[in-house]
């Protein structure tokens, strides 16, 4: 009786993260776009680099900020495909929580890729994800 007991409490606490889960998510607006500013696809850059992070149609506020309409960057290097876009991003992604705009990046030589996604103010992608092109780069 107490296993099935448990069970059914865990089911509920399940249900319970994902009603949470789902109530945290914050609508993008429609026309939000993400972008890199620098640097651009097919640039050679040092090892050591600034990356401008671009964002138009929404406002950039730090996390743990909740505000309409805004979000915060989080940066994918090497990725070969997105993160579970349904859920908090993961710390394989970096995170610019304090509402940055541009970061200095330290690579190994060689070719690399670099994508930004738009989190809200827990970290979570937008409904309708805000997610830049990736592209790719060559560290000398």
């Amino acid at each position: 009786m107490k296993k099935s007991l448990f069970i059914v409490s865990l089911c509920l606490m399940g249900s319970s993260a994902n009603a949470l889960a789902e109530n945290m998510v914050s609508k993008s607006p429609a026309d939000a776009k993400v972008y890199l500013i620098s640097p651009s696809h097919g640039e050679t850059v040092p090892q050591t680099f600034k990356v401008q992070f671009g964002l138009s149609g929404m406002g950039v506020a730090p996390s743990g900020v909740k505000r309409e309409k805004t979000g915060h960057h989080h940066l994918l290097i090497d990725s070969k495909t997105l993160p579970d876009l349904t859920k908090a991003l993961a710390s394989t992604v970096k995170h610019f929580g304090g509402g940055q705009t541009e970061t200095e990046l330290t690579l190994a030589p060689g070719k690399h890729t670099l994508q930004l996604i738009m989190g809200n103010y827990a970290h979570i992608p937008h409904n309708k994800p805000v997610v830049s092109k990736q592209i790719s780069i060559t560290v000398k």
